[in-house]
């Protein structure tokens, strides 16, 4: 029941803005476990046989990176590693597998098959006297290159500009849409808005010059998207590291704040640890066997995008003014 409903609270369109569009301090796990708190719910799982905890099942479906006060047991923190584990949750496969297969992409696929038939639960331990001995969902050596291969997967699969651009244009046609920009806490009002709605409100609003979100609902319905004038380079990194912003704040003041669009994302982290059973019986990190987990890439990007009639004239301007730009803003920022 925890994996079926682990992801009830996610709004249309899954991770599109989430942070803009609910109110500070929400997410889509706390709705979640709203909705499996729900009266109506509760009578779901009191009417099983045998009957169903409610704790027991938010517990496990949003896992203890939510819940850092509540303690999880050995076997509690295994069964929700299976949902919503970091390294092989089956959230994270599921959603690889099925958004490659609808993008009609072959990077985000991988040896699915083999990675669970080498899943074991492993001790945390990287030798006999040093590391953690509570259990672990970890691989056998032989699944190894699958756990990489989906590694990479995740890696690539959610970066790419134009994809970028459509969550941006989604979520301003959602903050003109809803009202007062923000989706409902209320669970009954919260489920009244689907995919279908936000859908239907797009294709109107692009219609309708006088709609609410006209212009980013026609941008998408018309595929009129902003398109990519910047992305950062290491060249550009090494004079300045923050040369996205020195370059954006220079476009704001050529062409206005309307006619352009950033978005930048820096991941805390991009090693993912977790125990291997070396042919040799003994336990190694991840990270000490696979020289690709070693040097795989902090996932990062920094991308400014622009109104497609202005994308010539602006990417001819850039490229004339861009080493100055770069190097006179250094010490301005």
């Amino acid at each position: 029941m925890a994996a079926l409903c682990h992801d009830l609270g996610h709004l249309p369109f899954s991770h599109a803005a989430e942070k803009e569009l609910l109110p500070e301090g929400w997410d889509h796990e706390l709705l979640t476990i709203d909705i499996i708190r729900s009266e109506e719910m509760k009578n779901i799982w009191e009417g099983m046989t045998p009957p169903l905890r409610v704790e027991d099942i938010f517990k496990l479906a949003v896992g203890p990176k939510k819940f850092k006060d509540i303690k999880f047991n050995n076997w509690e923190a295994i069964l929700s590693e299976i949902i919503v584990g970091d390294a092989f949750g089956v959230d994270r496969i599921d959603y690889l597998l099925r958004d490659s297969h609808h993008a009609g992409v072959a990077y985000g696929k991988f040896d699915h098959y083999r990675l669970i038939d080498t899943l074991r639960i492993l001790p945390m331990s990287t030798s006999e006297e040093h590391g953690s001995k509570e259990p672990a969902l970890g691989i056998e050596e032989g699944g190894l290159h699958s756990a990489e291969a989906l590694l990479l997967a995740r890696y690539f699969m959610y970066f790419h500009p134009v994809r970028r651009i459509y969550d941006i244009h989604l979520k301003d046609f959602l903050i003109e849409w809803l009202p007062e920009g923000r989706f409902p806490i209320n669970i009954e009002e919260l489920l009244k808005i689907t995919d279908n709605e936000v859908l239907a409100a797009l294709l109107e609003a692009a219609r309708i010059e006088s709609g609410k979100g006209h212009g980013p609902a026609r941008r998408i319905v018309k595929r009129e998207h902003y398109r990519k004038l910047y992305e950062k380079s290491p060249d550009d990194i090494k004079i300045n590291p923050e040369a996205g912003r020195s370059i954006y704040k220079e476009l704001q003041s050529k062409y206005g704040n309307e006619a352009l669009r950033r978005d930048t994302y820096t991941a805390k982290n991009s090693a993912i640890e977790f125990p291997v059973l070396h042919s040799d019986g003994r336990i190694y990190t991840s990270y000490k066997l696979s020289n690709i987990i070693q040097r795989l890439p902090v996932p990062s990007f920094d991308y400014i995008f622009i109104k497609p009639d202005l994308l010539k004239e602006s990417s001819e301007w850039l490229k004339e003014n861009r080493p100055d730009i770069i190097k006179t803003l250094i010490l301005e920022d």
